[in-house]
């Protein structure tokens, strides 16, 4: 009767490499539910069901995360896998965390390229788009509650609202404008620009832990000037090599050559998470580059939304129909330019992050202290949240509007936007929830027109 307490009171045994990729390849196949689903996801498996790591660790790599560019639930996985089995620890839990998302994506684009006209795919879509606006605009909701907590970020948030939708500006020139704001504030009205770090306040235990609050780093978790010069070095070195291979086979214009330089840029500007960074995203892959049409990535974010992995493994089908639609390798070779062309965006997309992790993960480690948001990134987060208002705005008007704002007004597809922002925003319902229902009411409205 008394064994189960007693094995409470000592720390697991510590799971083998091996042991952890089959964990890893679990978490990659059910992580559903956008970011905070999959942080819950990381917290019930590693710290409350298995105990490999403390509450306190766990907060603190995630407010490590949470200050990077990049998909906040892969890095942290990253991390948590880095410093349980080093490097390759890392690397396997990061690359896991996407893989089964990326070769799920290719097969679903495929079949929307494929089969995307036949009416019982598109009724479905038409129940989704609206569901997609939704959820956009959801987001943007919840950054907003969270983020604009006095008059001069909710200010910063609709300015960078006016500067996409009058004056078109670039992202990257709102988030470089927006973090000078927040650095010049910081030093003369620092109250205005002050965030906590995410997931704070007191912590909880589960039991003795793998790597529990007092454990000390292990070897490979302390600091050192040649580690992070290594890390530097290797992270170069895999961006360098595919890039200069597609020069040297199809050179600068080419569209993969194209896709892997645009993804690097938009990797490092993923500040707020993945709906942050979709109007950098449009605005290249739609506007620019012509690789997809706005419905089309619509549809895009629809299937990101309902597959696991990170909501940013839309540029997985961003590539994919660029790659598809434009037949890179061919006429005959569709599926296999789609799938390498979604393969080169996914790659550019995340190498950042691992570099993020293994290179900054030892110096994290040896602070030990809740980070804070910096004045500079409260700005930047502001001004995100009207950036993706924009994008909620602009997402309606092409459902709301098909044939443009002298056109005819869809009056399905709003309303079935305004139930599904009702069902997610004050009912709290889950997005695949949403999404499923919203693509059963497209689906019967079609089968009744």
């Amino acid at each position: 009767m008394n064994a189960a307490p007693d094995a409470d009171r000592l720390p697991p045994q510590a799971p083998t490499l091996r042991e952890t990729w089959w964990f890893w390849l679990k978490v990659g196949c059910i992580s559903f539910g956008g970011p905070a689903g999959q942080i819950a996801l990381l917290h019930q498996e590693l710290v409350e069901r298995r105990r490999w790591i403390s509450e306190r660790r766990f907060l603190h790599a995630l407010n490590y995360c949470m200050v990077l560019p990049g998909p906040e639930a892969q890095q942290l996985a990253t991390y948590l896998g880095w410093l349980l089995h080093r490097s390759w620890g890392g690397i396997v839990a990061g690359a896991l965390f996407v893989l089964p998302s990326l070769l799920l994506l290719i097969a679903l684009s495929w079949v929307y390229l494929v089969f995307g006209s036949t009416p019982v795919v598109a009724g479905l879509f038409a129940g989704i788009k609206p569901a997609v606006t939704a959820i956009v605009l959801q987001a943007a909701w919840r950054m907003g509650t969270r983020a604009l907590c006095n008059p001069v970020l909710w200010t910063l948030a609709a300015l960078s609202w006016l500067a996409l939708y009058v004056l078109q500006a670039p992202f990257p020139a709102i988030v470089l404008g927006a973090g000078f704001i927040g650095l010049v504030g910081g030093q003369f009205a620092p109250r205005y620009f002050q965030t906590g770090a995410a997931h704070k306040g007191a912590a909880v235990t589960h039991g003795p832990a793998l790597v529990d609050d007092d454990t000390a780093p292990p070897a490979h978790a302390r600091f050192s000037t040649r580690g992070l010069l290594g890390v530097l070095a290797c992270g170069l070195l895999l961006w360098a090599l595919p890039m200069a291979a597609l020069l040297l086979l199809w050179g600068w214009d080419h569209t993969l050559t194209q896709m892997a330089w645009f993804f690097t840029k938009a990797a490092l500007l993923t500040f707020g998470g993945a709906y942050a960074v979709l109007p950098y995203v449009y605005q290249g892959a739609v506007e620019h580059f012509h690789w997809l049409s706005a419905a089309q990535m619509m549809d895009g974010l629809a299937l990101g939304e309902t597959t696991p992995g990170p909501l940013i493994m839309v540029v997985a089908f961003v590539g994919y129909v660029g790659g598809h639609t434009q037949a890179l390798l061919g006429d005959g070779a569709r599926l296999y330019g789609g799938a390498l062309a979604a393969t080169v965006a996914t790659w550019f997309t995340f190498l950042p992050s691992f570099v993020f992790i293994l290179g900054g993960g030892p110096f994290i480690e040896s602070t030990r202290k809740n980070l804070r948001f910096t004045a500079p990134l409260a700005a930047i987060t502001a001004a995100v949240v009207g950036v993706i208002a924009r994008l909620a705005l602009f997402f309606a008007q092409h459902l709301f509007w098909p044939q443009g704002m002298e056109g005819h007004f869809d009056l399905r597809a709003a309303l079935i936007a305004a139930a599904a922002a009702v069902a997610l925003i004050r009912f709290q319902r889950p997005v695949l929830q949403v999404i499923a229902a919203c693509a059963l009411v497209g689906w019967g409205l079609s089968v009744l027109a």
